[in-house]
């Protein structure tokens, strides 16, 4: 008489109603995978989560309703078991560390191969980290360099320049910070060449990116990883 394995209990969650079907039907051909509940979004996989208490959940990285990072901390601040696994599609760097950090199981990619799925949910199932190292370390050493470069900042840009960055990065035009500020938008476009010299930048995105990770890190000094 064989011996009795318990299932691993899942929540499953992706906005997209294919791919969560998708995963729903790949999962389901596993016995080892009890499918308990599958969600369109956020909310209701916190619901899920805090009502059913699986073993895992696998979140879609980014959800319009509730971003994952935040059903994440949801479960971590209700000192929930599941443990979570994201699945994204191209993940930027803040929120492979943000993830890391708030003590994510597991990242895998959405091009993986449904066998890599299925590993990882049995890696972490088993008690194991799923966080490639290609896909963590790249991310992990990008942001320190970046913190490090953003720490110097107020010795190299002046205070208004500080000013013009903050507007950019808030997605607002020339002519919006000019009005803003004050300023021609002849001079906020001298302040802009200057901050892309300094700050070693070669595009609104760029500038956006950096200026996002200063004012993280002028809220916080902690760096949690």
């Amino acid at each position: 008489m064989g011996r009795h394995v318990r299932s691993v209990s899942i929540v499953v969650t992706d906005d997209h109603p294919v791919v969560l079907h998708g995963l729903v039907t790949l999962l389901s051909k596993n016995k080892t995978f009890k499918i308990i509940a599958s969600c369109t979004g956020g909310p209701e996989a916190v619901e899920a989560i805090r009502t059913l208490k699986p073993d895992l959940a696998l979140l879609d990285m980014n959800m319009p309703s509730l971003h994952g990072l935040q059903v994440l901390k949801a479960v971590v601040a209700e000192n929930l078991a599941a443990r979570i696994v994201f699945l994204a599609a191209s993940p930027s760097d803040k929120e492979i560390v943000a993830a890391v950090a708030s003590g994510a199981y597991g990242i895998i990619l959405k091009e993986s191969a449904p066998d890599s799925l299925i590993s990882c949910l049995n890696a972490v199932a088993a008690g194991q980290k799923w966080l490639p190292a290609d896909l963590v370390d790249g991310a992990l050493a990008r942001t320190r360099e970046l913190r490090a470069r953003v720490a110097g900042i107020e010795t190299l840009l002046t205070s208004r320049e500080i000013e013009v960055m903050l507007k950019v990065a808030d997605g607002l035009s020339n002519k919006e910070v000019a009005s803003q500020l004050n300023l021609s938008e002849g001079t906020v476009k001298v302040y802009l060449n200057s901050i892309y010299h300094k700050v070693g930048v070669r595009n609104r995105t760029s500038l956006a990116n950096f200026a996002t990770t200063y004012r993280d890190q002028s809220a916080s000094n902690d760096m949690p990883y």
